[in-house]
C-alpha cells in the first residue's frame, strides 16, 4: 500500500521548512513574502506527486471543515431521500458537502453517529431526531454548533426546526372522510412519542370528537422487517370488520396496509375508504388511486438549508431559534370518495 505523502515529506524532499510548505499550500505565500520561485517549485512538486491535503488536519487548522452532517430516520425512505438530495444540491452550491446517515430511530445509534460527526469536525447538523438525544444535542449547541431539526423537534431543546402542521393536516383529512359519509374511521400508525406522530394522532382524534364519533386507533411497534408491520395490520382489520375507512399515519404504514387490503380481498373504496399521510408514487399507481397528504418537500429542504447556512455565516449566538411550520396539501383521489 502506497504511503500517503505529508507536508513533512514534501518539505524534506525540497529541503525547505514544513511551515513554508504549509503557507504556500494554504495560499499565504505572498503574505509571508515567500519568493515566487520557491512557490513555483513547491507547486510543481505537489502536482507531480499528486499530493492531496488531509482534510481533517486542515479543519483543525482552520476551524472549518465545510461539511454538514445530515441525520435522517431512513435515507431509503422517499420522503427523506428527496429532502436529502435537495439539501445536498443547495449546500454544494454554497461550498459545503453533506455526509448523511440513517438513525433507524435508534437513540444509541444516533448518539454514536453524533460522536462520529464530532470527530469529523462537521460545521453544522441537520437532524430528524429520535427520542432520547436531548442531552447530546444540547451539548452540541453549548459548543457553538448550529443544529437544525426537521420533520419533528425535541420540545426540551431550544434550537431551530422546520416541520409541517401535522395536527391540522390529519384533522382536515379526517373531516374529508366524515364529509364523504364515513363514520367508523380507524387510524393506524407507528407507536411513537415523537412530536410529529403525536400531533397527527391528535388531529385525527380532534376531528372525530368534534363530530361525535369514536376514535379507533391501532399503534404498531416500528420494525425493519416489513412482515412484523403487516401482521398486526392484518389482525386489526380482520378484527374490526365494521370499519368503513382507514387513515394510515405514514406512507410506510400505508404501503404495508395496502398489501394487507389486497391480500384480504377488500375493495377500495366500496368496502373500505383509504387515506395515507405522505404522498408517494405508489399511491397514484394503486388500482384505486389513494388520497394522501403531501408534504412540501422543496419548501422543507429550502427552509432547512437556508436556516443552517444563516447560522454558519453568522457567528452570533444571540439569534432567537426559528420555529418554521409549513402547510401541506390534501390530494383527494378515488380511495376516499364515497362509493355510489
Amino acid at each position: 500500500m502506497k504511503k500517503k505523502l505529508s507536508i513533512v515529506d514534501i518539505a524534506q524532499s525540497l529541503n525547505v521548512s514544513k511551515t513554508t510548505v504549509s503557507f504556500i499550500l494554504n495560499g499565504r505565500a505572498q503574505e509571508k513574502r515567500i519568493s515566487p520561485e520557491l512557490v513555483e517549485r513547491v507547486q510543481k512538486f505537489v502536482e507531480e506527486v499528486g499530493y492531496k491535503p488531509n482534510s481533517l488536519a486542515k479543519s483543525l487548522r482552520t476551524g472549518k471543515s465545510n461539511i454538514i452532517g445530515l441525520m435522517v430516520e431512513d435515507i431509503s425512505n422517499p420522503f427523506f431521500a428527496s429532502i436529502a438530495r435537495l439539501i445536498e444540491d443547495r449546500a454544494y452550491k454554497n461550498g459545503y458537502k453533506i455526509i448523511y446517515c440513517s438513525t433507524d430511530n435508534d437513540t444509541r445509534k444516533t448518539q454514536d453517529l453524533i460522536g462520529m460527526f464530532r470527530d469529523r469536525h462537521v460545521d453544522g447538523y441537520i437532524i430528524a431526531p429520535p427520542e432520547g438525544i436531548e442531552d447530546d444535542v444540547t451539548s452540541l449547541i453549548k459548543d457553538g454548533m448550529p443544529v437544525v431539526m426537521f420533520d419533528r423537534h425535541l420540545p426540551k431543546v431550544d434550537t431551530d426546526f422546520v416541520e409541517i402542521d401535522n395536527l391540522f393536516s390529519t384533522y382536515n383529512a379526517t373531516l374529508h372522510l366524515i364529509e364523504q359519509g364515513y363514520k367508523n374511521i380507524a387510524f393506524i400508525t407507528f407507536a411513537s412519542k415523537q412530536t410529529q406522530m403525536l400531533s397527527r394522532l391528535q388531529g385525527y382524534k380532534d376531528a372525530l370528537i368534534a363530530k361525535g364519533l369514536k376514535p379507533v386507533i391501532k399503534e404498531i411497534v416500528f420494525n425493519q422487517d416489513e412482515e412484523l408491520i403487516i401482521e398486526p395490520i392484518k389482525a386489526f382489520l380482520e378484527e374490526h370488520k365494521d370499519l368503513d375507512a382507514v387513515f394510515f399515519g405514514t406512507n410506510h404504514v400505508g404501503t404495508c396496509g395496502l398489501k394487507v387490503i389486497n391480500s384480504l380481498g377488500i375493495k377500495v373504496p366500496s368496502d373500505l375508504a383509504v387515506i395515507s399521510f405522505d404522498d408517494y408514487d405508489v399511491f397514484k399507481l394503486y388500482a384505486t388511486p389513494v388520497t394522501a397528504i403531501a408534504q412540501p418537500i422543496v419548501e422543507i429542504a429550502d427552509n432547512v438549508i437556508t436556516v443552517l447556512l444563516s447560522r454558519l455565516n453568522n457567528s452570533s449566538t444571540h439569534q432567537k431559534p426559528q420555529a418554521i411550520v409549513l402547510k401541506t396539501e390534501l390530494r383527494i383521489r378515488n380511495s376516499s370518495k364515497k362509493a355510489e
